[in-house]
């Protein structure tokens, strides 16, 4: 990356930095409320599940790491509802140059929210500390990757925040609770197991739990299946911006 390509990057990084912090309410919520739901669920799942601590863990976090698919989205929506996308498309910056700037402060924030909660799980709902830090934070990076992409991806569809709200809910719940978030997979009917596999929540229970257990060959495999997720999205949302699909105009 040039000097310039990389003020470009920063400039629109620190400008949108200031704005999520300037509105920390919905991201506060998705760390707050998990800890509540680990906290009230642990005996049930403990009693339930021979692997009830970790699932009530990486459950929730996985859920509410889902819905933060709307944060990502809206720090492109509304700046298309504000009709400043077009002037920032005909900047020098590129279209990936301006997902990056777009993205990276959410990134950080996903980074600090799935922390936050695997440290919280083992101060306090008794989560075994991982054997292996370097896969947690593999596992953490990936999935944050991958929620980036679709999030962005999203957001070039999509027409409004509501609009947007509306899939990014129905998704997270969706995607999580099929996934494996809710209940483990192997204990739900056997057409749910089968489309288990399609929801990249359950590729990212699968990763993060392996994880933490310390199993490499167990965390590699949905890393690399999650990495095509991203490159797939990924591209579709810069080819979107590219060919001003996501023109102000459009909305």
């Amino acid at each position: 990356m040039s000097l310039d390509s990389t003020y470009r990057v920063g400039v629109l990084v620190r400008h949108n930095t200031v704005m999520r912090l300037r509105d920390p309410g919905q991201m506060i919520s998705y760390i707050v409320l998990p800890m509540v739901i680990m906290l009230m669920f642990k005996p049930i799942y403990e009693r339930a599940f021979n692997t009830g601590t970790i699932q009530v863990v990486t459950g929730p976090l996985i859920m509410f790491s889902v819905f933060t698919l709307s944060i990502i989205g809206n720090s492109i929506l509304v700046e298309r509802e504000w009709r400043t996308w077009d002037r920032l498309r005909t900047s020098p910056a590129t279209a990936f140059e301006l997902l990056l700037g777009k993205t990276v402060p959410v990134f950080a924030i996903l980074m600090v929210q799935q922390t936050v909660l695997l440290v919280y799980g083992c101060l306090i709902i008794g989560l075994p500390i991982p054997r292996t830090i370097g896969l947690v934070m593999l596992a953490i990076v990936m999935w944050g990757l991958t929620l980036l992409a679709i999030g962005a991806a999203l957001a070039t569809i999509m027409r409004s925040h509501a609009e947007l709200g509306m899939v990014a809910d129905l998704g997270a719940i969706t995607l999580s609770a099929i996934g494996g978030a809710l209940v483990p997979v192997a204990l739900m009917p056997g057409w749910a197991q089968v489309i288990a596999h399609f929801s990249p929540g359950y590729w990212a229970l699968e990763m993060l739990q392996a994880s933490i257990r310390g199993d490499e060959m167990g965390t590699l495999k949905p890393a690399a299946i999650l990495l095509g997720v991203t490159v797939v999205a990924g591209g579709f949302a810069i080819r979107r911006i590219a060919r001003g699909w996501g023109r102000s105009d459009l909305l």
